[in-house]
């Protein structure tokens, strides 16, 4: 349970929370499963907070310095978290669906389980955070930096990720069914047997990425960059790959039926 000083602190305002905490920087404050919801936040020093199971439903924390603090088991629903830090912060099963978290910093974050299912993450920072098993669904993730991020076995169906960066991301077994993947980066990023079924990702750069045994199944893959793509046993039927370039790319035991191919096939391993 939250600590009661600490709580009184908090709400009595931003400037009195400031000052205790510079005069006591040794406390670590807690602030567990202390009912926040609808306060403003905003900019509020929270980094290193003890804040498991805290109730921030629809709280303001636009600009909030949450880094490093551990929000395990949290409600965030619907929080408005708008340029926030919240670098190395701990989201593990946390509650964060229908958030607003564009240009947010979740670099390194831990958001393992965690519900982010429709939020709103344009042009955030979350590369190298750990979203294993995360749920995405519908998720606007526009612009951001996911380089190098954990998604193993996410949930991304239905997401925006337009022009997302997805360098070296680990995206095995993940499911992107009809995202919107337009433009991406997914430079080596692992997509082995990832759920790519209807997805759109023309133009998107997937070169040396490892799509093995993966479902591209209807998805639009034209003018995308595939070289030296590793497809080997992918299921390619009906997938549109007018003007892509596949040169160097491993086609073997893929399923080829009824897929647009491009015009140039020359120098692809089958």
């Amino acid at each position: 349970m939250a600590n009661r000083e600490h709580l009184t602190l908090l709400k009595a305002g931003a400037v009195k929370w400031i000052e205790w905490r510079k005069k006591n920087p040794q406390i670590e404050p807690d602030l567990s499963a202390a009912n926040l919801q609808g306060d403003n936040l905003r900019g509020a020093n929270l980094q290193g907070v003890n804040l498991r199971r805290v109730d921030l439903g629809n709280a303001l924390l636009v600009r909030a310095n949450l880094s490093g603090a551990d929000l395990s088991s949290a409600n965030l629903y619907k929080a408005l978290l708008n340029e926030a830090n919240l670098s190395t912060a701990n989201f593990s099963v946390a509650n964060l669906s229908g958030a607003i978290l564009t240009q947010a910093d979740l670099s390194y974050a831990n958001l393992i389980g965690a519900d982010l299912s429709g939020v709103d993450l344009r042009g955030a920072a979350i590369a190298s955070a750990n979203l294993i098993g995360t749920d995405l669904k519908s998720a606007n993730l526009r612009d951001a930096d996911l380089g190098a991020a954990k998604l193993m076995r996410t949930n991304l169906s239905f997401a925006n990720l337009i022009e997302a960066n997805l360098i070296a991301a680990d995206l095995s077994e993940a499911s992107l069914y009809e995202a919107e993947v337009l433009g991406a980066y997914l430079y080596k990023a692992d997509l082995y047997k990832a759920n790519l079924t209807k997805a759109h990702l023309s133009g998107a750069y997937l070169l040396r990425a490892n799509l093995s045994q993966a479902d591209l199944s209807q998805a639009d893959l034209s003018w995308t960059n595939l070289r030296d793509a590793n497809l080997a046993g992918a299921n390619l039927r009906g997938t549109n790959l007018r003007g892509a370039d596949i040169r160097g790319a491993n086609l073997s035991g893929v399923n080829l039926q009824e897929t647009i191919m491009p015009n140039i096939t020359r120098c692809v391993h089958f």
